[in-house]
């Protein structure tokens, strides 16, 4: 039962994966169309760290700030679902920890885009204050590095995107 449970699982991430893809090649819509069909399978008891994936990526699907939000509203808070009570349970909670703060610059962007400059700020710090947590052992100093920890291409990206958010904030 467990192995079927696992692969039922993978299919799910494979799944994303696929519309990632299409997302990835310039057809939003598509991928739209098919995070929105996975997410309603999914349901709102649906696995956390699908719903977190899942819901992230479908932000970058959406043509209005309003929508890109909600839907980085969803993912954040499916990681701190995660990430309170179950998190020394779930096997997934160190994944989401690496998540967060890709999360956070998400939002951090959202919310500049709807031209609310001091949630972004609140957002941007919290990006930086949890790809500082995982740079410096993993997850609320729990001494494991996070699975993305190390990982030169993730936590450079993260970081230089913070960087550049930081620096047109400047700005405003």
């Amino acid at each position: 039962m467990v192995e079927q449970q696992e692969a039922s699982e993978d299919a799910v991430m494979t799944r994303i994966g696929q519309a990632l893809m299409l997302l990835h090649g310039g057809d939003r819509e598509e991928a739209r169309n098919r995070f929105g069909l996975l997410w309603s399978e999914l349901g709102a008891d649906g696995d956390g760290l699908h719903r977190c994936t899942l819901a992230h990526y479908m932000a970058d699907t959406q043509d209005d700030p309003g929508d890109e939000l909600a839907w980085d509203l969803r993912a954040l808070t499916a990681a701190e679902g995660l990430s309170g009570e179950r998190s020394a349970e779930h096997r997934d909670s160190l994944a989401v920890q690496a998540l967060y703060p890709s999360l956070h610059l998400n939002l951090a962007a959202d919310y500049l885009k709807l031209q609310r400059p001091d949630a972004a700020r609140i957002h941007l710090r919290q990006a930086r204050d949890a790809a500082d947590a995982l740079e410096n052992g993993g997850p609320a100093g729990q001494g494991t590095p996070g699975p993305y920890s190390g990982y030169s291409g993730y936590d450079a990206g993260v970081r230089a995107a913070i960087e550049r958010l930081e620096e047109r904030m400047r700005g405003v």
